[in-house]
């Protein structure tokens, strides 16, 4: 409001509020602060429109808050009071002349706001004022100036809530919050049942629910294959194009678009507890643990985003209040696995530890995490020297998810998956198709180690061979999820004919290196391009080096514990 822009405010949650026996003098607080004030509810899409209109209309109208003095003339504020006015008098003129709002400009000043001070351009003999304004003030209220500040703010709103709002009882939704807490957020329990719910959320995705609807969708797409496969060899299509629709993008597409049940019963799972209230509490507890490496409680919350994508992961991050904390939490997300690489977990774990799917999936996640944690002891000592910002959080009560934001939540992931089976896999799975078709000289060969794909992967296959993924086709299939993490299993099933060559080519042991690597290596071409628009060129570069080699030194690790424990 002191900026001087037209402002709206929203109170929402009021269904809450009165449900408890409280309530807001709407007339008065409007009159006290000087701006529109509309009660809402947004989960109940309640006083949503009337809030829309007054934006519109302050917004068309540029309409000024009415108010933008917020100290008080008492014993207690008179001494910001009169700081403030004296600066506001000190640089009337050199706000007109910067463009800044006068009342925002003085405010910025006395907290000592650098930037503000640079933009005025104030002479010596007014800098020499200024800091005697300041340092009697400081003197009067027994405060330093930032402190002081927010004590006056404090003031303001303590004095509109004592005037407009009638308190509610503590509500049966409190008392049942703190009950809870007890166990979910307790001392000893918190991380334990953090475990717990986790491994749970896995269980039911991979072996459950997840699983048998897995099961359907493959069963579908499978009878889709069949269909189109009798109708193209009754139409007597070539059969150089009747391959690439069936081996390439039924076979291709199909067999990613398997995986949609699994991802949508994840996230199923991960909106209910971020409705709750759960997510807040894990941001709550996290935060002692997340200081030892240097991080505050507020990075869990990009961190389990990342669980999801990592690109909204790293975008996230522009809400955390510190460049340090910022920059750190962007390089650990890759480490957090995103749910593009559940296809490829899916595909091994089903094929190479069928009756011990979701412990693996939860030593996967652990390992992703357990690593993360090592990088960012390494960072905190390194790159980001340093101690993180405090935290400061509301934990909201716990209640039931709104089935509408998780339907959305929903709606947009399987969106978003969809676009990229039809768009980025689609292409990728033709490409891939000619390229182990078709020799240098393109002509068609049957023999894909003839194939210019089997050229192009041949270089990186001896990088890859002391991790027991020497074969070009598993080289093959991880460029190609440089541009989509659910595009390796598609080509790893193209090149080995099926999931039975795939399974007769690769050992356990070789699954295990291969699910280390798929979870550590670099993240995709649009979640590198997000690194990119955040950090820089030089940034985003090093994270995919950083990540690859990180990604080749745990598989190695996997594979000779492996060969110790004599499971090769």
């Amino acid at each position: 409001m002191e900026t001087g822009i037209p402002t709206v405010v929203a109170l929402n949650m009021m269904d809450e509020l009165r449900g408890n026996g409280g309530s807001v003098d709407i007339n008065r607080m409007e009159a006290m602060l000087g701006v529109p004030v509309v009660p809402i509810s947004a989960a109940k899409n309640e006083g949503v429109e009337e809030l829309k209109n007054h934006a519109v209309h302050i917004a068309r109208y540029q309409e000024p808050p009415l108010r933008q003095d917020f100290c008080g003339k008492d014993d207690q504020g008179g001494a910001v009071h009169r700081c403030l006015h004296a600066v506001c008098h000190l640089i009337e003129d050199h706000a007109q002349r910067a463009g800044l709002p006068l009342r925002f400009a003085a405010s910025k000043i006395v907290e000592g706001d650098r930037l503000i001070l640079d933009k005025l351009n104030l002479d010596e003999n007014e800098l020499e004022m200024l800091d005697h304004i300041v340092k009697q003030m400081e003197s009067e209220r027994g405060l330093d100036r930032a402190a002081a500040m927010a004590d006056m703010r404090f003031s303001f709103i303590e004095k509109v809530c004592d005037a407009c709002v009638t308190r509610p009882h503590e509500s049966k939704e409190h008392l049942r919050s703190e009950r809870i807490d007890r166990l979910l957020t307790g001392r000893f329990t918190a991380i334990p049942m953090f475990i717990l719910i986790m491994g749970l959320v896995f269980y039911l995705t991979f072996n459950v629910v997840g699983a048998w609807l897995q099961n359907l969708m493959a069963a579908g797409v499978s009878a889709l294959t069949g269909a189109a496969d009798a109708a193209l060899s009754a139409a007597g299509v070539n059969p150089v194009i009747h391959n690439l629709i069936i081996g390439g993008i039924f076979e291709g597409v199909g067999s990613v678009l398997s995986f949609l049940p699994i991802i949508v019963v994840m996230f199923f799972f991960l909106s209910m507890l971020e409705d709750s209230g759960y997510i807040a509490r894990v941001a709550f507890f996290m935060d002692k643990l997340l200081r030892k490496i240097g991080l505050s409680g507020r990075s869990i919350v990009p961190m389990l985003i990342g669980f999801g994508c990592t690109v909204p992961a790293v975008m996230s991050t522009r809400t955390l209040p510190s460049e340090r904390d910022r920059r750190m939490t962007i390089l650990l997300t890759p480490f957090m696995s995103c749910t593009a690489k559940l296809p490829i977990y899916g595909f091994f774990v089903a094929a190479f530890f069928p009756k011990r799917g979701w412990l693996v999936m939860v030593a996967l996640y652990a390992l992703g995490i357990l690593t993360g944690i090592a990088a960012a002891a390494l960072y905190k000592s390194t790159l980001f020297k340093g101690e993180a910002v405090p935290l400061v959080l509301e934990l909201p009560n716990y209640r039931l998810p709104s089935p509408r934001s998780v339907m959305q939540l929903l709606w947009d992931k399987s969106k978003d998956f969809l676009q990229r089976a039809f768009s980025v896999i689609l292409v990728a799975t033709i490409v891939v198709w000619c390229l182990s078709h078709f020799d240098t000289h393109f002509n068609l060969t049957e023999d894909m180690r003839e194939s210019i794909l089997a050229l192009l992967s041949g270089w990186l296959a001896p990088i890859l061979r002391p991790l027991g993924l020497g074969d070009w086709r598993v080289a093959t299939s991880l460029i190609t999820g440089f541009m989509a993490k659910e595009s390796v299993v598609t080509v790893m099933q193209m090149l080995y004919r099926g999931e039975t060559g795939v399974v007769a080519a690769m050992s356990t042991l070789s699954a295990a290196s291969m699910l280390a690597f798929s979870l550590l290596y670099t993240p995709c071409v649009a979640a590198v391009a997000a690194i990119r628009r955040e950090l820089g060129r030089r940034w985003a570069v090093g994270v995919v080096l950083w990540q690859c080699g990180i990604a080749w030194f745990v598989a190695l690790c996997v594979r000779v514990i492996g060969l110790a424990l004599g499971l090769g």
